[in-house]
């Protein structure tokens, strides 16, 4: 006789969400200063949030920069888009979730945190990926640090 265990079906959802690694200059660092953000869950991440309907990934990462800290100053750097996914579940239900960063310079330092947040901190990248919880978080952190930093060839 065989015996053979019931199939259960997963129902995933999809979410799409973008995201700025905002960084700033202080005058005679070599290295700039990136900002963090301590989320009311209990984790340290990079500012992100979902997109509006009709609205590019571009203007959302520079609107939810705006909604979690009040910069509205940011230029996002051309060249630079990268990408995480991520599974999670939320009542009951998995979610598949892709989320988008770009990376925009601060003119200024000035924080206003929305209510979903608790702190931020400016941080430069050696201390930065010791404060972000998430491994993605450091992966698009390196990235964002090798894309200001790191020489490239003249194209």
């Amino acid at each position: 006789m065989c015996s053979s265990a019931p199939w259960v079906a997963i129902v995933m959802d999809f979410e799409t969400s973008a995201g700025v690694v905002a960084y700033r200059w202080d005058k005679g660092q070599a290295e700039p200063l990136f900002l963090i953000l301590h989320y009311e869950e209990g984790h340290w991440d990079l500012p992100k949030g979902h997109g509006e309907k009709g609205e590019s990934l571009e203007a959302a990462a520079l609107r939810e920069l705006k909604e979690e800290t009040g910069i509205s100053d940011a230029s996002l750097a051309v060249g630079f888009k990268e990408k995480i996914t991520y599974n999670y579940r939320r009542g009951g239900r998995m979610y598949t979730k892709n989320v988008y960063f770009f990376i925009g310079e601060a003119k200024s330092e000035a924080v206003a945190l929305s209510p979903e947040h608790t702190d931020y901190k400016w941080l430069d990248y050696a201390d930065a990926l010791g404060v972000v919880t998430y491994g993605t978080a450091r992966e698009i952190l390196k990235k964002a640090h090798d894309f200001l930093v790191v020489p490239r060839p003249p194209a």
